[in-house]
């Protein structure tokens, strides 16, 4: 083994700590991980992250399940277009894009550059979630305490894109959901939260049966591994959530997000 693909190996650790520490995030990191760590091949790499945030995001929905923060009904109204959606994108539609989208004086954009691309705008989105002073994000997605009222056409259309986009780049879209609960559906955050977590979960494995079925090349036992160690960092960061500020984490690690989306989109297009 390289010194490089223990480095990738260690930040699944990485990855694994940051969810349990500051309740998302980490998976976002997945990805780039696989590809410019480990060597994966990006479309490859989506696959595998969908079943690495599906199986981290089950085990830290059941921790927020056991202390009552889930609402199933929220979940099974926003999960049945999502998962439908995603499931479609693996199966029908991944496959379907062309190896290469155009060429440019010499410089082919293809299926890979693509996703990355795609995968690097989302990092962005996402940190700004990360970065913004909880004060403002509170201000945003302020708790409603009125009765539950579902915005149905919304949320079905919330729902496909969401899943779409979990489809394309493997990615949980926690960012794009928790809003999603808290404004459509009038779920307090701390609810929000948990229901997304299992949201996430669903709609990522079964994409990921999508991959199976479309005849994807799954390295099992690399796959095994990985997620074990992941898994293992959930439970480091949630011992260490105790003793250490998450939101100062959750800033920095947003910066961080950041930059290496920007790094990402830079290196696909100019190097």
């Amino acid at each position: 083994m390289t010194l490089i693909e223990i480095v990738g190996f260690i930040s699944a650790a990485i990855i694994g700590i940051s969810l349990g520490l500051i309740g998302g995030g980490g998976s976002i990191l997945t990805v780039p991980v696989l590809v410019y760590l480990l060597g994966v091949n990006p479309v490859t790499a989506t696959a595998y992250s969908l079943f690495i945030v599906g199986f981290s995001s089950l085990l830290g929905g059941v921790n927020y399940a056991r202390k009552g923060l889930v609402n199933y009904k929220t979940g099974i109204v926003f999960t049945i277009p999502a998962f439908i959606s995603v499931y479609l994108t693996r199966l029908l539609l991944v496959p379907a894009l062309p190896d290469t989208f155009f060429t440019i004086n010499g410089f082919e954009f293809t299926k890979s550059i693509g996703i990355m691309v795609l995968f690097a705008l989302l990092m962005i989105a996402a940190s700004y979630s990360m970065i913004k002073d909880r004060k403002e994000l509170k201000k945003e997605l302020k708790d409603v305490d009125t009765p539950q009222k579902f915005n149905y056409p919304l949320i079905i259309i919330e729902g496909v894109i969401v899943g779409a986009l979990t489809g394309l780049v493997g990615a949980g879209g926690g960012f794009l959901i928790i809003p999603a609960l808290v404004i459509l559906a009038k779920l307090p955050m701390k609810e929000a939260v948990g229901t997304s977590l299992l949201i996430i979960a669903a709609k990522s494995l079964i994409g990921f049966i999508g991959d199976i079925q479309s005849g994807g090349d799954i390295d099992w036992a690399f796959l095994g591994v990985f997620t074990l160690i992941a898994a293992s960092g959930i439970y480091i960061g949630s011992f260490l959530s105790t003793k250490v500020d998450g939101q100062k984490l959750k800033k920095g690690f947003g910066w961080f997000v950041l930059i290496m989306g920007s790094f990402m989109i830079f290196k696909e297009l100019f190097m």
